[in-house]
């Protein structure tokens, strides 16, 4: 028997599992370990976990919890600013009457300011 054919097999049933090989970038990785040691897991229960929750739901769940980038954070500041002072399109019952206003030299804000 070859080498390699004794140690999977001596592997295989010990563990009784199989290997997935994924690529990922390093520092992800680093982070995904830090995560899971924080919570008291390894990564390979928590893949494992995944993995399982896939084929029972058979859903693709994915949650990133990103947080806005100081434009975006920046532009809603100016949008909520700009609706207290009035500086917002009339709101419109249908797509022709919005973009009416929208190509219309004369159109103005809620606040009459033009725009």
């Amino acid at each position: 028997m070859p080498l390699d054919k004794g140690i999977y097999n001596v592997y295989t049933g010990i563990m009784n599992s199989a290997v997935i090989n994924i690529k990922t970038e390093p520092a992800t990785k680093k982070q995904a370990q830090d995560v899971a040691r924080e919570m008291g897991l390894s990564l390979s229960s928590i893949i494992n976990a995944y993995l399982k929750r896939l084929v029972r739901t058979k859903k693709i769940e994915i949650d990133l919890q990103e947080k806005p980038s100081k434009y975006l954070i920046n532009a809603m500041r100016q949008a909520e600013k700009d609706l207290k002072e009035g500086k917002a399109s009339p709101t419109f019952d249908n797509a022709e009457d919005a973009i009416k206003w929208l190509n219309d030299p004369k159109a103005k804000y809620q606040n009459g300011d033009r725009v």
